[in-house]
């Protein structure tokens, strides 16, 4: 059963920063895909193999939208891992940036009722935990607060009033399945949160976290 919270969040998630190995070429990537104005990009050349354990999901109108997404990610140079197509819940698909970041498009709407636009309806940051009770309750204790919450399989914070992206929770193998990735990844996550606190700290899962303000975007 589903529990839910209209509690305001003391913490939120405020940027998502993206560690990548080229960053002029990460740079032209994200404005040809769209989402460039809801991520930051940081020079990495730390290791990382396999499944980083994390996706950005975009949920947008109709199939047009997401077909258009998924065709301007290609086209830019990311790798298909799941052709958009129909399922019980809706249309989507998914694509995997130069960079290695995984990206989810998708809509619950199973036919267009208008033309292909170029509007993103919401921006989720899923991570994959081993545990997800756990980590929620690691969260809160940081001053997070949950909006969904459904036992061990799935939680959901609040966002922030000025957070471009929503921080949800999903197991790591399940989250990979429905990724069409193999689970097991070794190395940096290449991703820092950027969240409305005073204080740095890691998760239970690896992920770190940063005061939002230290994390200044790139320059063009």
């Amino acid at each position: 059963m589903a529990t839910t919270t209209s509690t305001a969040a003391h913490t939120s998630l405020a940027s998502v920063t993206l560690g990548v190995a080229d960053l002029e070429a990460a740079r032209r990537f994200y404005s040809a895909f769209g989402v460039d104005t809801y991520i930051r990009l940081r020079a990495s050349e730390t290791h990382s193999s396999g499944f980083r354990g994390f996706t950005l999901a975009l949920t947008v109108s109709g199939p047009a939208t997401v077909d258009g997404f998924v065709g301007a990610a290609v086209h830019a140079g990311a790798a298909v891992l799941k052709p958009a197509a129909k399922s019980l819940w809706g249309y989507g698909g998914v694509v995997q940036a130069p960079d290695g970041t995984i990206w989810k498009i998708a809509t619950s709407a199973k036919k267009d009722t208008g033309p292909a636009t170029r509007e993103i309806d919401e921006v989720v940051l899923l991570i994959g935990v081993e545990d997800v009770k756990a980590t929620k309750e690691f969260y809160v204790s940081q001053g997070l607060a949950v909006a969904k919450s459904f036992g061990g399989k799935y939680a959901e914070f609040a966002p922030g009033h000025s957070s471009p992206i929503k921080l949800a929770l999903y197991k790591r193998r399940a989250l990979a399945k429905d990724l069409g990735v193999p689970a097991d990844g070794t190395g940096s996550h290449r991703i820092v949160l950027g969240g409305t606190f005073g204080g740095a700290f890691t998760d239970p899962d690896g992920f770190a976290w940063e005061p939002a303000a230290s994390l200044a975007p790139t320059p063009s």
